[in-house]
């Protein structure tokens, strides 16, 4: 992308009014009602009426996609080094699924080398064998792809696992490194032990001993001498520096674990420490970004790179992202998909890229939260209604809106015909007419949720009741409920009858104080469309899960996800599903809905929340998750 190229994230951020779904219906109060219905006819095919100023399923809105780079801290880093050929990395290990997190260390990575029109290596940290997994490597890559990111290669520490091997012999010859026989109790004690508790540090014994001989043990380590643990190659740095990360770090540990790439071929592999540094200077990197919990790093990178004397490449360091009530930590994770308390990594309930994903959140959205938020070198906390309020205003500019009643009940309107059908063209947005437009069967049954319906009326209460009137959006007149039937074992309504108001020619038409949405039951328009909607509320009750007594598993809150087995929706839904990916954006642009997952299928339900489908849909009917509330429902229940 060129300088001044403008993408979606940034386009949505604070230019427009955090304008909501419940408007809608508020604005469908104050219009006029169409025509009076006529007689039933065929179904019309929806014809979408695109503008030309734009592609269809992207907003209108134009703002910078590139602001985190043109000021601040980013701005500082490239004026410290304002090469020409800008290249960065981004270096992930392959031993878990990344998270919301990452994806701020994936847009400045990429996004700053794009921004200088340089390029950005994918480089897997593929280091320790014994924790590392192929689908790590495929879900890793596929996440940045997803994100809108092509690295401009892929690459691999352990590609570099003879140079670093000779390097890390040069680096004894030249006595700056040694091997070691010390036990991690006494490592530990070297360091001053926890806090400085055990006194002054001190070196090793073994600190002393001549290269030559250091030399000979590292290879005996390489022949497999010795097991794990009991051999160590360590840096001789600076034990008297006041920084840890100067204290003799190890460089070269035994692990007997066959790697995936190298097979059988070490018994010996390189830590972060000793690997990170030289393989960004082999890459000819010209500005290392990290976290700042690699800043005092810093010092040992360069370090090292002096010590046997290759490229230095700058690093510098920006705050992370956190985000507070739920958990991040692979480990945590792990548990939880163990005990069973989610269904997986992809569970859209946790934070993960792919549960985020699965979960319906667009790539656009997710960069769009890390730009507002800009970079500086602060941790940055943020809670989840802040993420899912950037994530509900990104979607309130790009997804269509359909009508889903997530717990029917049926209204017999009795004074129509048994066949009566009307066609109603409703907008998929009522802002943008680029969206386009579809038909709803309106008929003599049609569904209703059943919190819009009481039994007993009261005053406060404006939808449907007996002797009570309410709208149905876009329909001309309204329905008044005359009558209902319960099933007497479980006390729910069944059945509302009802009359369609439809005013004697000459009489006033009386505009309703309430307009809800429906599903029309048309066999012959194939309506309504049946579905499983899945609502996810937060996993965890407090904001900070690990300081609950008793550990994070104490935290649970019941009722996390809630089922709607009996859903319905109208049938616009197999338009939308044909016109996805909702939207066109990121690493979701430019390709047809056969290569992109059912996630894709993005649109606002009217009155209730923002869906996506959900790749159980492909196992038979529709499966609908919630990606977030509508605004005015945050922090309630469905």
């Amino acid at each position: 992308m060129e300088n001044g190229d403008v993408s979606l994230p940034e386009r949505i951020k604070g230019t427009e009014k955090d304008a909501s779904a419940q408007s809608d219906a508020k604005k469908a109060n104050s219009a006029k009602g169409p025509k009076a219905p006529k007689a039933s006819k065929a179904p019309k095919e929806s014809k979408p009426t695109p503008t030309k100023e734009r592609a269809l399923n992207t907003p209108a809105i134009p703002l910078d996609p590139n602001a985190i780079f043109k000021e601040g801290f980013m701005k500082s880093v490239f004026n410290e080094k304002p090469v020409k050929k800008i290249v960065t990395r981004f270096p992930p290990e392959p031993n878990g699924f990344l998270h919301i997190g990452h994806s701020k260390a994936i847009a400045i990575n990429f996004g700053f080398a794009r921004y200088h029109g340089g390029v950005c290596y994918l480089r897997f940290d593929d280091t320790n064998p014994e924790a590392e997994k192929d689908y790590y490597f495929t879900a890793i890559e596929d996440i940045i792809r997803w994100l809108g990111f092509k690295p401009v290669k892929v690459t691999y520490s352990s590609d570099n696992f003879d140079k670093l091997y000779g390097l890390a012999e040069e680096l004894i010859q030249r006595d700056g490194a040694y091997v070691c026989h010390c036990t991690d109790t006494e490592i530990k004690l070297q360091k001053g032990g926890d806090k400085g508790s055990a006194g002054p540090r001190y070196a090793c014994s073994h600190r002393s001993r001549p290269p030559g001989e250091s030399l000979e043990e590292f290879r005996a380590m390489k022949a497999g001498k010795y097991k794990p643990r009991e051999a160590f190659l360590r840096m001789k740095q600076d034990i008297t520096d006041g920084n840890p990360q100067m204290w003799d770090l190890a460089a070269y540990r035994i692990l007997e674990k066959p790697h995936h790439r190298t097979g059988d071929k070490w018994r010996i592999y390189p830590t972060y420490d000793f690997t990170h540094c030289l393989c960004d200077s082999f890459e000819d990197i010209s500005h290392s970004l990290c976290t700042t919990e690699f800043q005092l790093s810093r010092v040992s990178y360069e370090w090292l790179c002096d010590a046997v004397k290759v490229y230095k490449p700058m690093q510098r360091e920006y705050g992370r992202l956190n985000i507070t009530g739920t958990v991040l930590s692979k480990r945590k994770i792990l548990k939880l998909v163990e005990d069973g308390i989610v269904h997986g990594w992809d569970d859209p309930r946790l934070y993960t890229l792919i549960a985020l994903r699965r979960r319906g959140v667009p790539p656009g959205a997710i960069l769009s939260f890390v730009n507002e938020l800009g970079v500086s070198t602060a941790l940055t906390n943020i809670q989840i209604v802040r993420f899912e309020q950037s994530v509900r205003r990104y979607l309130e500019q790009t997804v269509p809106r359909l009508m889903l009643v997530l717990d029917p009940i049926p209204i017999v309107i009795d004074n129509l015909p048994d066949d009566f059908t009307e066609d109603i063209e409703l907008p998929f947005s009522p802002k943008d007419p680029s969206f386009g437009s579809h038909i709803v069967p309106f008929s003599k049954t049609v569904y209703i949720d059943r919190s819009d319906f009481r039994e007993v009326d009261s005053k406060d209460f404006f939808r449907l009741a007996p002797g009570k009137s309410v709208g149905l959006l876009k329909v001309p007149f309204p329905i008044r409920a005359t009558s209902f039937n319960k099933d007497e074992s479980t006390g729910l309504v069944t059945v509302v009858h009802a009359t369609y108001e439809k005013p004697e020619e000459g009489t006033a038409f009386k505009k309703p104080k309430t307009y809800i949405q429906w599903v029309g039951s048309s066999p012959k328009h194939s309506s309504p469309i049946q579905a499983e909607v899945r609502v996810f509320n937060p996993l965890f009750k407090s904001e900070n899960p690990d300081a609950v007594e008793g550990g994070f598993l104490k935290d649970i809150k019941p009722n996390s996800e809630e089922i709607f087995s009996n859903a319905v929706i109208e049938t616009g839904l197999e338009e939308v599903r044909k016109r996805a990916p909702w939207p066109a954006e990121e690493g979701e642009k430019d390709v047809g809905n056969q290569t992109n997952g059912w996630e894709t299928v993005r649109f606002q339900a009217l009155r209730v929340g923002y869906f996506c489908m959900d790749v159980d849909s492909g196992k038979g009917a529709a499966v609908l998750n919630r990606i977030v509330s509508l605004k005015e429902d945050s922090g309630k229940g469905v």
